[in-house]
């Protein structure tokens, strides 16, 4: 392994102050993510920083309340950054000119010229053939967020109560592709070409990486129900809305048994997650923690929405695992790392006691 990481070390000569450079940003715009890295071997863990913090951009862009023209110029710009990192100059100068409202003073400084021009710096120096990987991933990114406004193109959005709303499951399930997807099959080819993984653990990889992603936003998108629709959108799809008679959308709430079926649509992309992490060969500690990391967190935030289940789609619609939780989480992160036995027991563990408390509440509004 250490002769490995070594040979590596090709693909992204950081120095100090890149390095510095990328945990800062990784700790302003993602504290999450940035605990997901920290376990990954270099040169692999600079470069899932790099990749991460360009599709930050990208998010940025798409997160700003700015028209959907405006959007679609900056991610025309944000396409030809991808293809020629030497214009960075240029267009993060043309961004400082620019409003970014709805973004956080951290987020807006990362789209200038001040904290954004060593993030494409660093970019330009990964070598071709592994830049290629992020270039075509983020661009596949882009693209999607480009077209979100389309109604000619999936996912597609109706107008419900005054609000956006993600219209079919499979418009559902498209849009996390886009927004998270994207970004895992990112990280999963970038671990594939790190470690020099054999075809048929590839294969399972790339198999499962798409659950991988769809788990990790479905998470967030209950999590932060109340707080989109603040925001005027509802990714949850109106075909499962209208089953609920609309009720989440005036935060009336909605009947246990479809709460169920909001989190067991998760749970099951959860277990493909787990599924991913155990394909992993025990060599690439690195990365199989990492994933452990956004793996057992998920599961955490689901846990924690059932025993609050009550306060789904209410006006009380809020929680957030503790900080003791997420640090149980890292240390058993650690502790499972080898031992795939572990790891689906605490994920089948986690998963029973998840379903079995909506069984014990079936039937209750």
């Amino acid at each position: 392994m250490e002769a490995l990481t070594q040979l590596n070390q090709e693909q992204l000569p950081l120095n100090l102050e890149q390095d510095a450079y990328l945990k800062n940003q990784m700790k302003k715009v993602s504290r999450s993510f940035a605990v997901v890295v920290a376990p990954l071997e270099q040169p692999l863990r600079g470069l899932l920083s790099t990749a991460y913090l360009v599709c930050r951009v990208a998010d940025n862009i798409e997160d700003c309340h700015q028209s959907n023209d405006w959007k679609d110029s900056r991610f025309g710009e944000l396409q030809n950054l991808l293809t020629d990192p030497a214009i960075a100059p240029d267009i993060l100068l043309d961004w400082e000119a620019e409003s970014w409202p709805g973004l956080t003073p951290d987020e807006v400084r990362i789209m200038g010229l001040s904290a954004g021009r060593d993030l494409w710096r660093i970019y330009a120096s990964i070598p071709l053939t592994i830049r290629a990987i992020i270039q075509r991933w983020a661009a596949t990114m882009v693209e999607g967020m480009r077209y979100l406004g389309d109604p000619g193109r999936d996912p597609v959005f109706i107008e419900n109560q005054g609000l956006r709303v993600l219209s079919r499951e499979k418009d559902y399930d498209e849009y996390c592709y886009i927004v998270a997807g994207t970004v895992g099959h990112m990280a999963t080819e970038l671990a594939i070409n790190y470690y020099n993984l054999s075809s048929d653990v590839s294969r399972r990889l790339i198999e499962t990486t798409d659950a991988c992603g769809r788990a990790l936003q479905k998470t967030n998108i209950l999590k932060d129900f109340n707080k989109d629709l603040g925001r005027g959108i509802c990714y949850l799809p109106d075909e499962w809305l209208k089953v609920a008679a609309y009720s989440p959308l005036s935060l009336a709430g909605a009947p246990v048994d479809w709460k169920r079926m909001v989190i067991e649509n998760i749970l099951g992309e959860l277990r493909t997650a787990t599924e991913y992490a155990i394909s992993l060969p025990i060599q690439a500690e690195g990365y199989r923690q990492a994933s452990l990391l956004c793996l057992l967190p998920a599961l955490q935030t689901n846990m924690l929405a059932a025993k609050v289940q009550d306060r789904l789609f209410t006006s009380s619609h809020e929680y957030k695992i503790s900080h003791l939780n997420l640090r149980k989480c890292m240390l058993d992160a650690r502790r499972l790392v080898s031992d795939n036995d572990q790891i689906l027991a605490y994920s089948d563990k986690l998963q029973s006691e998840i379903k079995g408390i909506f069984k014990s509440s079936q039937g209750k509004i």
